[in-house]
């Protein structure tokens, strides 16, 4: 894209998911109360909270278990543009998989400026394999926004997951996410970021070879904004024509937050997609 068509995109709108959801100021403060509480409810054997995977102060993960033994690990990535919020806000969002026998692993990992986007990946592939080795069987992959970026790169040829890590994953979720970094050169928060190029690209799923074929779900709400339906049909195109099992869900008129809910339902389609049920092609309910 040339400098002059860049510049007729507002592209600090195009990314402003709260600028276009009503009262989302709120929305973290209930996400973490929720999270809390939902913590609080579990009994003390099945939840482990803070498991360090590095050397950094936000390398620690929870381990979320089931009643009896797990059938496998469920990775949940948090989003927030690689800049904002942490593994507390989400631990309701594995009532689904857990009520399907799923353990569930939810990192930190260190934000913005203090790291590179390309350090945040490597982190996550640290505390994927950690985790991976505390919960045998098979891995099922989930990330938002910035996390379904994370995830998918996971995925490529360059992952920093071991051969042996990689050949567990079953599928992945990719729910609101980024996979073409491109764009956010253009952003004030690239001030944050401070990506250039070729960090852009290096860090593009889009660009990337799959390292491997397990299927992928590029799911995004059908009420979001432009920018990230374009980014999911990106995403799902490109690898479509690598030999990867792409499913595209548009679901409904699901905003950028709203499209998470489902994951507090065991029957949820999309808990059913972070498990590995999802068809390949594309659909919108």
């Amino acid at each position: 894209m040339s400098e002059d068509m860049a510049a007729k995109i507002d592209w600090d709108d195009a990314f402003a998911n709260m600028a276009h959801v009503e009262n989302s100021h709120a929305l973290p403060a209930f996400w973490a109360g929720r999270a809390a509480t939902y913590r609080a409810g579990l009994p003390p054997e099945r939840l482990e909270e803070g498991v360090p995977y590095g050397q950094a102060p936000r390398h620690v993960l929870d381990i979320l278990r089931p009643e009896g033994t797990p059938k496998g690990l469920a990775v949940f990535v948090h989003g927030g543009y690689w800049m904002r919020l942490d593994k507390s806000y989400w631990s309701d969002l594995a009532e689904g998989a857990l009520a399907n026998g799923w353990a569930v692993c939810i990192p930190s990992y260190t934000l913005t400026p203090d790291a590179r986007v390309r350090e945040i990946t490597a982190e996550i592939g640290q505390a994927i394999s950690h985790a991976a080795a505390h919960v045998p069987g098979p891995i099922c992959l989930a990330g938002h926004s910035a996390g379904g970026h994370l995830v998918t790169r996971m995925l490529c040829e360059d992952t920093p997951l071991g051969a042996d890590v990689q050949a567990r994953i079953q599928s992945t979720l990719s729910i609101s996410g980024l996979h073409d970094l491109r764009p956010l050169l253009h952003t004030t928060m690239n001030e944050t970021l401070r990506m250039d190029v070729e960090e852009a690209r290096l860090e593009s799923a889009v660009l990337h070879m799959p390292g491997q074929t397990s299927p992928l779900t590029v799911w995004v709400g059908g009420g979001e904004r432009p920018e990230f339906i374009r980014q999911a049909r990106l995403m799902a195109m490109m690898w479509s024509g690598l030999d990867v099992p792409v499913h595209l869900h548009i679901d409904r008129t699901h905003n950028h937050f709203t499209v998470l809910e489902g994951l507090k339902d065991a029957h949820a389609p999309i808990t059913k997609a972070w498990l590995g049920d999802a068809p390949e092609g594309e659909d919108r309910t």
